[in-house]
């Protein structure tokens, strides 16, 4: 059984585990997503998680500064997040979702976590690293795919997939579905 804020523990220690390598000219290298540098990704991840948890209610305080130090704004951002994604009040907060009714703490789970995984594999390439993404990572990375349907490849979300060899290995397989070469 997962929850959210074991789900987030697990994405937050891979992550902070890879942004803590960065080296500081890193952070300025263009990453997969279009018009993005590497601080660009970890600041769209803060952002949108800061929003949708202000959105229902959470006050997760003054944002961090990302310009001074990408890998410790996310350090704090995510000791915020952690504290609010324990709280089964939260949670359990109920909200007429995309995809329908839902809580805070489904949707959390099933988008917000998802998209640090993602990403994670986003920053590490822009700086050459190794994402090092685990089969489980990857079975959440396409149930996300799946369970999005049609609107994966909406404006903002992901490109369309590429087409990829038939014998290309399963992250290369996951990561075009998102349109990512790996």
């Amino acid at each position: 059984m997962t929850s959210p804020a074991a789900d987030f523990q697990a994405a937050d220690r891979s992550l902070t585990a890879l942004l803590d390598t960065v080296p500081p000219a890193g952070w300025t290298r263009p990453s997969p997503c279009e018009g993005w540098t590497a601080a660009d990704v970890v600041g769209h991840v803060i952002e949108t998680q800061r929003d949708f948890l202000a959105t229902h209610g959470v006050d997760l305080g003054e944002a961090p500064d990302l310009a001074a130090d990408p890998a410790a704004a996310w350090r704090a951002h995510a000791e915020r997040v952690a504290g609010a994604v324990s709280d089964d009040a939260v949670l359990a907060r109920g909200f007429d979702g995309f995809f329908g009714p839902t809580t805070v703490g489904a949707t959390f789970e099933r988008f917000y976590v998802w998209d640090m995984v993602v990403h994670r594999w986003d920053v590490a390439r822009a700086v050459g690293a190794d994402a090092a993404l685990t089969d489980e990572e990857l079975d959440r990375v396409e149930a996300g795919a799946d369970g999005f349907g049609p609107a994966l490849h909406m404006d903002g979300i992901c490109r369309p997939a590429l087409d990829v060899p038939a014998d290309a290995d399963r992250a290369t397989r996951v990561l075009a579905r998102l349109g990512r070469a790996a």
